[in-house]
């Protein structure tokens, strides 16, 4: 099965790892993944900030990309919120409902790594390996918005070797938010104080989730703490054979 990659911008600028790995753990499974050089950020940050009229360019641009191609999968539940929940209203916002069906024609094929493995692969086990002490942080988007689930959970319990633990009061937000983090950033601290203290009382050497947004944000504030707990993508986890994931430069 030919599948295409959203890569997504913070994985396209600072985490090209997840990229990789989410490609390394579809051809594990038999299928192609191909990456459509034409794409550009999906438009979310500009919508979420008041710049509607600036993100119909980039919806169109993502429509365009992603039209030829029947599976689309990106390892971001944020993002993949976005395109589903955001790009058709927008374009009929803005007058062009020619946009807005062909959006939400694209938004149908269009999803989350675990989504598109547990919902529409059939695969709950995907032959990775990590034996280490993992905790999972389920994202607001993918929780909320995308609402997947135990999906990732699921995927997580088949990993070879892993000491899966339960996040203490996991549901709560991490603080991030995009923007919210500058515009709010003593309420953002505060919340990742929260999430923090949560993750390490699990005593957990990892901290997953399937946004690299949410990661970034927790992962920075747990090196701030000189802690050595990290915060690995959950594709990162998936694609791992031999219990490592690739070291980010």
């Amino acid at each position: 099965m030919k599948i295409a990659l959203f890569i997504t911008c913070l994985a396209d600028t600072v985490y090209p790892s997840v990229g990789r790995a989410t490609v390394a753990v579809l051809e594990r499974l038999g299928h192609e993944v191909v990456f459509p050089a034409g794409q550009t950020c999906c438009g979310q940050m500009h919508v979420n900030t008041g710049y509607q009229r600036q993100a119909v360019p980039l919806i169109r641009q993502h429509v365009e990309v992603f039209e030829p191609y029947d599976l689309i999968v990106a390892p971001s539940g944020s993002c993949v919120g976005s395109v589903r929940h955001q790009h058709g209203q927008v374009a009929r916002r803005a007058g062009d409902e020619g946009l807005a069906t062909a959006a939400e024609t694209v938004a149908a094929r269009t999803y989350e790594l675990s989504e598109l493995l547990v919902d529409v692969l059939g695969v709950d086990d995907v032959g990775a390996v990590f034996p280490h002490r993992v905790t999972y942080h389920p994202t607001c988007h993918s929780l909320r918005l995308l609402r997947v689930g135990d999906k990732p959970l699921r995927l997580l319990r088949n990993v070879a070797g892993i000491d899966l633990v339960e996040l203490p009061e996991a549901d709560q937000c991490c603080g991030f938010g995009g923007t919210f983090a500058l515009k709010n950033a003593e309420t953002s601290a505060a919340m990742l104080a929260d999430k923090m203290s949560n993750v390490l009382a699990t005593g957990a050497s990892v901290c997953t989730a399937g946004d690299a947004s949410c990661l970034m944000h927790i992962g920075g504030g747990l090196s701030r703490l000189a802690t050595s707990t990290r915060a690995v993508h959950l594709a990162e986890i998936l694609a791992s054979t031999d219990g490592t994931v690739e070291v980010r430069s």
